[in-house]
């Protein structure tokens, strides 16, 4: 509330309150007044009345009466006037009467209502006493008096104080006006001065005022003014001032950044050339490698003793360590750099775990380790996810599980941790019974070189970058990695893994065993217990080893004691003594455990075994429908179907196709080729096949193009499963592929483990290849390893020009064919050689990458080991590198094709 308006309150409400308790009490006052005369004169007329009355009621003289009664009537105020005989009735009746008629009173009776008195008075009876009178009366007066005129004063005077009471406060209104003016006005002009100071208005000046306090307010103010004025002129100096050393600091800030702009784009560069350098040492490391691993394989070949073959196979192992060393070293390079992308496909997450713990047998086997994977029953399948990640993840943390135990176990588990619609987090866990690590160095496991302690990598081996990566992939997953672990009691790496479920239900049993009664016997606790699950699972009824019933199969779990000479004999007894099949699970290798002879027939496996692997050699031991002769146990054939199976080469070069339809050879499957794109398409417009392999080069319509056209062709070539096959890629082609439509790659030169596999994946089927090698016949690049670039020039040129035994191989075993291919191919070098020339001559890299990748392809499926792997350097140096530094490689694959032509009559000879 503002000074004016309580002065204006404190001026005019108080006279006015005092104004009105005042006219509130005259009124009371005056109408109490008012209202005691009208009563007194209205008892007083009654009572002088009343004898005059009683005596002419007494007379029955009416005509006395009524005058009596009229002048009565005639007094200010009345209304009507009424008597009454001792018996109630009416004898007079003079006015208008708006009240009803009551009893007779007892005594003068004054009746008070909103409009009206009411005066009863008895009439005593003439000339009696008082006592006489009270008893014996004559009748009643009744008197009705209007009320109206005392209200009607009372307004009258309510209305002249409230008007006086108007004039009062209009009058006490100016006069509060003025004084407040008067006060207020130097204030307002206090206020808006400071006002104008506050929104840096200095130059004003207040004139002095007569009163003395407001005098002092406006010199007080004008005084600030002048400070502030002051002020202001000592601050404009100060940021004149400051504002020249800024222009000087920034002037020096400008130099620093652009000095600091030169040392970022020199960071910069300088990290790219540490990337491009990892890149190029990668493969520069890998080229001599792979020429020492083809050396080790044709010298693997030759007669050695056994101390040479223990030479050998050191050197194996130090190739495969420094490999490992190489790959960790560039995995981590590319994570820092953002450039690793993730693939997204159906991952069975049974099969993965048990091929990464397949891969990790040899070592558990030798350190007479258990390793058993433990997939529950609750996790879903197929999930989408990248497997070559979480195979690496799985691998590093099994391979170091298995390098810092020395005895125990090591169990692998998998487990739902929440399902949300088709979203699934999985949990895994590694655990081990090693050496442990302490809470100080679990803080610092997952940073970059770094081992629990220096001395691991001379003992252990390793660079200290495996679970560095681990972590960064599984957080590109979208999961998250811990360990728990006690020194000297093992450790145990754990860590989510959120995935897609399209298409996942529940995992159905693999088998139905029709309740058969096996006795087992496994004196490992986790692998028991994973056993009994399993056998109740798909129908059987495990028993105790020592139990009465009679059974269908035994199972002995046997560790590598239990093959010495004393335990040897004891188990071989049971066997004798069992009449039943014998299914025996070994912790060890068939090289290092002397067999047992199986009595009644039976089967043995080397522990860590797959689930598939248990679930056929139940079908083999328990189903008769899948028994199968001793020489089809190791790879079934292709059962028998109504119809064979329908395949699609589709290769541009002539060898190639005949190579991969010999390979395919089989009654049950049925191969036809096309040349090209638009051949395989006029092919798919009048026939369906069950796969296609899918060369991707190829002029005209590439394979992608050709994949693209054939999904478009109806819905049954839309699900059709389409094998990229390409003697080279790089992982972000093979990314891109599989987002185009391809379903897969598979690398030239055709790895028989490889289609076997795809065969099996896409059309549920285990084909019986010819061919029998269980390892690639050339040096093998890594997939993801070939998007790294060469920079040396150099090859291993002593590596065999023709090695008819690998072309054998790779021919399915037909030596004439391996001839054909490698006379075609070099019947083919000179035309290449001219094409290739030309292309560099212009400088066009398209048409010399379409040449070398046809020549690639065309060198992996012969047995041209030099060849071979210069061609496919100088594939992976155009694609990663362009024409630079290629001109040394293109000289040396030159002279490499020379040879390779002057060797052309020997084979002619032969």
């Amino acid at each position: 509330m503002s000074l004016n308006t309580r002065l204006l309150f404190a001026l005019l409400g108080f006279p006015l309150l005092v104004y009105a308790m005042m006219a509130v009490l005259l009124v009371i006052q005056s109408d109490t007044q008012a209202s005691g005369a009208h009563q007194a004169r209205l008892e007083s007329v009654g009572e002088l009345l009343a004898p005059n009355l009683a005596a002419a009621v007494a007379t029955g003289d009416e005509q006395r009466l009524e005058a009596l009664s009229r002048q009565l009537l005639a007094m200010k105020g009345l209304r009507a006037v009424a008597l009454f005989d001792a018996q109630g009735d009416r004898l007079l009746l003079l006015g208008q009467s708006s009240l009803p008629p009551l009893n007779a009173p007892a005594d003068q009776q004054l009746i008070k209502q909103q409009d009206a008195w009411r005066l009863r008075l008895p009439l005593p009876p003439p000339q009696t006493s008082v006592s006489q009178a009270e008893n014996s009366r004559v009748g009643w007066l009744d008197i009705e008096m209007d009320t109206r005129t005392l209200i009607l004063g009372r307004y009258k005077l309510i209305a002249s104080l409230s008007l006086g009471g108007m004039l009062l406060g209009l009058l006490l209104f100016l006069v509060a006006f003025a004084i407040s003016r008067y006060t207020t006005r130097p204030l307002e002009e206090a206020n808006q001065a400071l006002y104008r100071l506050s929104r840096g208005d200095y130059r004003l000046h207040l004139a002095p005022s007569n009163a003395t306090e407001l005098h002092h307010l406006s010199s007080y103010i004008n005084a600030l003014a002048e400070h502030f004025q002051q002020a202001q002129r000592d601050m404009q100096t100060q940021i004149e001032q400051a504002t020249s050393e800024l222009q000087e600091s920034m002037e020096t800030i400008e130099e620093q950044n652009i000095k600091l702009d030169l040392a970022h784009r020199s960071a910069l560069r300088a990290n790219a050339v540490k990337s491009e350098f990892l890149a190029n040492m990668s493969h520069e490391i890998r080229t001599p490698l792979n020429g020492i691993i083809g050396f080790c394989r044709l010298l693997g070949r030759s007669s050695l003793d056994t101390r040479q073959r223990e030479w050998l196979q050191h050197v194996h192992r130090a190739c495969d360590n420094l490999l490992m060393l190489v790959n960790d070293v560039l995995d981590f390079s590319k994570l820092e750099a953002n450039r690793l992308t993730l693939e997204e496909t159906d991952i069975d997450i049974v099969a993965l775990v048990d091929e990464v713990v397949g891969l990790h047998a040899p070592e558990a086997q030798s350190k007479q380790l258990h390793l058993v994977a433990m997939v529950y029953d609750d996790v879903p399948t197929p999930l989408t996810g990248d497997p070559l990640r979480i195979h690496q993840v799985l691998n590093n943390l099994i391979g170091n599980a298995l390098k810092f135990t020395q005895q125990g176990e090591v169990i692998v588990r998998v487990m739902l941790d929440n399902l949300e619609g088709q979203h699934v987090v999985l949990n895994l866990s590694v655990s081990d019974t090693g050496i442990g690590l302490s809470d100080t160095h679990q803080e610092a496991l997952f940073s970059a070189f770094s081992q629990a302690e220096p001395s691991h990598s001379r003992q252990f081996g390793g660079s200290g970058l495996g679970l560095t990566i681990c972590r960064q992939l599984i957080e590109r997953m979208g999961g998250e990695i811990g360990v728990e672990s006690s020194l000297g009691k093992g450790t145990t790496f754990f860590f989510t893994l959120p995935m897609l479920a399209h298409k996942a239900t529940e995992r159905p049993p693999e088998i139905s065993l029709a309740n058969p009664v096996i006795r087992l016997y496994e004196t490992h606790a986790p692998t028991r217990h994973v056993l009994e699950h399993l056998l109740e699972r798909w129908e059987a009824q495990p028993i105790a080893f020592d139990a009465s019933e009679p059974a269908k199969l035994l199972i002995l779990g046997l560790e590598h004691s239990d093959f010495s000479p004393e335990w040897h004999a004891h188990w071989q007894a049971v066997i004798d003594q069992t009449p039943c099949p014998t299914l025996i699970l070994a912790n060890g290798n068939s090289f290092d455990l002397p067999p047992l002879h199986l009595t009644h027939g039976g089967e043995t496996l080397y522990k860590p075994f797959s689930r598939a692997q248990l679930v056929t050699t139940l079908k083999q031991l328990l189903l008769s429908t899948h028994v199968q002769n001793k020489s089809e146990q190791e790879l079934p054939a292709l059962p028998a179907a109504s119809q064979p199976l329908k395949l699609l080469i589709v290769d541009d070069n002539a060898p190639n196709r005949e190579l991969l339809k010999n390979l395919l050879e089989d009654p049950t499957l049925h191969v036809s080729t096309a040349e090209s794109g638009h051949q395989a398409l006029e092919f798919a417009r009048a026939s369906n096949v069950d796969m296609v392999l899918m060369d991707i080069r190829m002029p005209g319509m590439d394979g992608v193009q050709t994949t693209q056209a054939l999904r478009r062709l109806s819905s049954t070539w839309a699900r059709c499963p389409i094998i990229a096959v390409t003697a080279h890629v790089l992982s972000s082609e093979r990314q891109q592929w599989l987002a185009e439509g391809l379903d897969d790659v598979l690398v030239k030169p055709i790895d028989e483990t490889q289609l076997a596999q795809l065969l099996n994946r896409f059309l549920g089927v285990t084909h019986r290849l010819t061919a029998s090698t269980a390892e690639p016949p050339y040096p093998q690049h890594d997939i993801n390893a070939t998007q790294r670039p060469r920079v040396s020039h150099a090859a291993p040129a002593t590596l065999p020009i023709i090695d008819l035994e690998i072309g054998a191989r790779l021919a399915g075993g037909k030596e004439h064919l391996a001839r054909e291919q490698l006379k075609r191919l070099i019947d083919s070098l000179e035309e290449s050689e001219q094409h290739m020339r030309a292309a560099f001559a212009q400088q066009h890299l398209p048409t010399l990458l379409d040449w070398v990748h046809g020549l690639n392809g065309a060198s992996r499926y012969c047995g041209a080991p030099e060849l071979a792997l210069l061609v496919e350097t100088l594939e992976t140096r155009l694609r990663t590198s362009g024409l630079d530094h290629v001109e040394g490689l293109l000289e040396d694959l030159y002279r490499a094709m020379a040879r390779l032509r002057a060797l052309r009559p020997q084979l002619v000879r032969h």
